[in-house]
């Protein structure tokens, strides 16, 4: 599918820019993945796959514990979407799909 794939990123949080590393793995409507960087790795929950949109969740730990909304759009090789961290409201994802 078109957003399967491995892919930089960077989340605009109130702690400066956090560098990641998203992974999406689709099957039809839902896909399964983690988001690996420097304060750990966080399985993806409940994605799900609407044309190019996902939507998923992930349960932080470090640096406190903390549930996540995500909802991103793939464009070609890009992924720009938000992360919403509860009283830290919506902070801008983007990147781009390793080759």
């Amino acid at each position: 599918m078109a957003v399967d794939g491995t892919y930089d990123v960077t989340v605009k949080s109130p702690m400066g820019d956090q560098n990641s590393v998203l992974t999406v793995n689709s099957d039809g409507g839902s896909f399964s993945g983690s988001l690996t960087g420097a304060m750990g790795s966080m399985d993806i929950e409940g994605g799900t796959v609407e044309g190019e949109t996902l939507k998923w969740k992930m349960d932080m730990t470090v640096p406190m514990p903390m549930s996540l909304d995500c909802t991103a759009t793939v464009d070609g090789d890009a992924i720009s979407g938000e992360v919403v961290a509860g009283a830290f409201g919506a902070m801008a994802l983007s990147g781009t799909r390793k080759a």
